[in-house]
């Protein structure tokens, strides 16, 4: 985990860093440090311009130290040198090249990964909930979902990110699904009120109604939470569940979906262990706020293989995957621009917010789940990092951009008065986000 961490954070936070210091060079402003990483240097070394290359002991960020006369008194012959005697255009290039350097840096890894190709499960619909939206909507399972809100889809990660576009919403939310062996698409409204508006825990396809398909995966434990409520009651490893509370289980997904709905209940499940059976009663774990709760049982089984033609292959070649990658790009930055909207009007939870600590918990699962998934992730995160930046908070890039847009059309500078007051500002709403950030990451764990 560690080590997928501090190479998502280096690969991010230096090209973001080369963003601003590539700029700033080629605008003729003499960079004096260029920092990955903040506190005591580790490693440095100088470049035939002067400029010192840092890795520093706290990785968590870093920065682009460029000469600035309101910062140490110059020589006449060195103002034309410093940041502040740029043209406002040169500065908001400089300031801009940061943010748009996690743009590249996701595109240029969703380009690769489209190259590279994917193999996931087509999006079948295993079950339809009674009850639910889809089922009222007309939905049947067996159906494949082909498009969301118009939006073409190729697997259920697809379709998980359009539907999370519409969290907090009311309105119409259209579905187009085909009948297996069918070319033919329908349509279907599934009607939204406030859909998972303030939800802590997102769980956009349960919601409507729609479980995916899934080969079936007999309920034989393969591990168990040592904490978990399943441990304490005496389940074991190899044990078959048959029944719980005298329902017949066909497979795993069936405990899963009873265990969900009963959260600190009491069940009983009918095992099967070492050639007999035996009752268990198993008193469930609740998991999740007091507007969506859950049940936990703490325990799990081995997946099984999937049939081939329940999997499609997902490849384009360069041309086709440069438009696949700048599509993905556009959508992923604009469903962070959305999700932060959603928060700050309470349609999306806060407690959705990730700090450091899950950033390096999914770092590190990436990782390990290979190449694809990790340059995935990097590419979600660049984007985030990109779109953070450019918010209008000061002492973020977005901050100072604000200021030389309204240096560019006041034709004069922004007071170092109220400069200084918007960065006091801003340093206290950043750390308020990253003491709830973290905060969030604890309460998850």
């Amino acid at each position: 985990m560690l080590f997928g961490t501090l190479v998502a954070l280096g690969v991010l936070v230096t090209i973001h860093e080369y963003g601003h210091f590539w700029v700033a060079r080629r605008c003729g402003v003499q960079v004096l440090r260029f920092s990955v990483g903040f506190g005591r240097p580790l490693f440095s070394w100088y470049d035939r311009h002067g400029t010192e290359f840092v890795i520093a002991a706290i990785p968590l960020g870093g920065y682009v130290k460029m000469l600035d006369s309101r910062e140490q008194e110059l020589e006449p012959a060195r103002l034309k040198d410093s940041f502040n005697h740029k043209s406002v255009r040169q500065r908001i290039a400089i300031v801009a090249a940061g943010p748009l350097a996690n743009f590249l840096l996701a595109f240029f890894f969703f380009w690769l990964l489209a190259m590279l190709g994917t193999q996931q499960p087509r999006p079948v619909i295993g079950n339809i909930l009674p009850g639910s939206i889809a089922e009222q909507a007309g939905m049947r399972s067996g159906m494949e979902i082909s498009a969301v809100d118009g939006v073409a889809v190729d697997g259920w990660a697809d379709i998980t990110l359009q539907l999370i576009r519409r969290v907090g919403d009311s309105g119409l939310l259209q579905l187009s699904a085909r009948n297996p062996g069918d070319t033919l698409e329908q349509n279907f409204r599934l009607q939204l009120d406030n859909w998972q508006r303030g939800v802590a825990e997102l769980e956009p396809l349960q919601s409507l109604g729609l479980q995916p398909w899934r080969p079936p995966v007999p309920a034989l434990i393969s591990h168990m939470d040592p904490q978990g409520p399943a441990h304490a009651a005496g389940l074991q490893e190899q044990d078959l569940i048959l029944a719980i509370d005298q329902l017949q289980i066909s497979s795993w997904f069936d405990v899963v979906s009873h265990v969900q709905q009963s959260p600190g209940e009491t069940v009983v499940l009918l095992l099967e262990r070492d050639g007999r059976t035996l009752e268990l009663p198993v008193t469930l774990a609740v998991r999740g706020d007091s507007g969506q709760q859950s049940g936990y049982l703490g325990a799990g089984v081995s997946g099984s293989s999937w049939p081939e033609e329940m999997l499609v292959t997902v490849q384009h070649g360069p041309l086709v995957a440069l438009g696949d990658g700048l599509l993905r790009t556009r959508d992923m930055s604009m469903m962070t621009l959305v999700s932060i909207k959603k928060m700050l009007t309470g349609e999306l939870s806060a407690k959705n917010l990730s700090g450091p600590i899950s950033i390096a918990r999914v770092a590190g699962q990436s990782a390990e789940s290979g190449l694809r998934s990790f340059l995935n992730f990097l590419a979600y995160l660049s984007i985030s990092l990109g779109v953070l930046n450019l918010l209008p908070i000061p002492v973020l890039d977005g901050g100072h951009l604000l200021f030389y847009l309204v240096e560019l059309v006041r034709g004069k500078p922004v007071s170092e008065k109220v400069q200084a007051w918007g960065m006091q500002i801003g340093i206290a709403l950043v750390l308020c986000l990253m003491f709830f950030a973290v905060f969030n990451d604890i309460t998850r764990l």
